[in-house]
């Protein structure tokens, strides 16, 4: 098998494989945010839909590889993604707003603290085998989502450490300011790729 060939088919494995994680991962924690009254697991469980939508227009781009310079495929790969990361940014915004707002309590939850630390080893692993394949075969787009990646992982630390912090201390606002942290890098990253994306990027 010629190198290309290995590096799309291995395009192809990591982004199925983050759909599909990722798909199991709405129904997860969307189901213990429910139970345990937490806003933060529900919203995790939503903004896995975003890295969904990252991840197709990835596979969408993979499907026909540019084959001189960063052509108009490109620029609309990158502005899609842009698009996923200031949805979610967006998301992450009102979701903290809403919490800091009403001094929302969520109850304990041991099996969410559990999922997001599985989540939060599996999206590094998956971010940087992205960031690795994108340095070999120079994917633009592909970099962009490993970001986005990386940022899912930061973002299920920052939520396991809030309940953590919720079941020790009672911090409940621990929770919406690491949100915030992480919609404030997401927001500087759609910016860039959004720029990036643009025909004279």
């Amino acid at each position: 098998m010629s190198v290309p060939a290995e590096l799309h088919r291995r395009v192809l494995f990591l982004e199925w494989s983050t759909i599909v994680w990722n798909l199991g991962e709405v129904f997860v924690t969307v189901g213990l945010g429910i139970a345990a009254g937490s806003l933060a697991l529900v919203a995790f469980g939503l903004d896995s839909l975003v890295e969904v939508f990252a991840s197709l227009v990835v596979v969408w781009h993979a499907g026909k590889p540019d084959t001189a310079g960063t052509s108009a495929r490109t620029h609309r790969a990158l502005r899609l993604v842009a698009a996923a990361f200031a949805v979610l940014a967006t998301l992450l915004v009102l979701g903290a707003i809403r919490v800091l707002r009403v001094h929302h309590h969520a109850g304990e939850s041991p099996w969410g603290i559990a999922y997001l630390a599985m989540a939060a080893v599996v999206m590094f692993g998956l971010a940087i085998a992205k960031q690795r394949t994108a340095d070999q075969n120079g994917s633009r787009p592909l970099a962009a989502e490993a970001t986005l990646t990386m940022l899912d992982g930061i973002l299920a630390t920052g939520i396991l450490t809030a309940l953590a912090l919720n079941t020790a201390f009672g911090w409940w606002w621990a929770d919406p300011v690491a949100t915030l942290l992480v919609a404030a890098a997401c927001a500087s990253e759609a910016r860039e790729n959004w720029r990036e994306g643009s025909p004279d990027g």
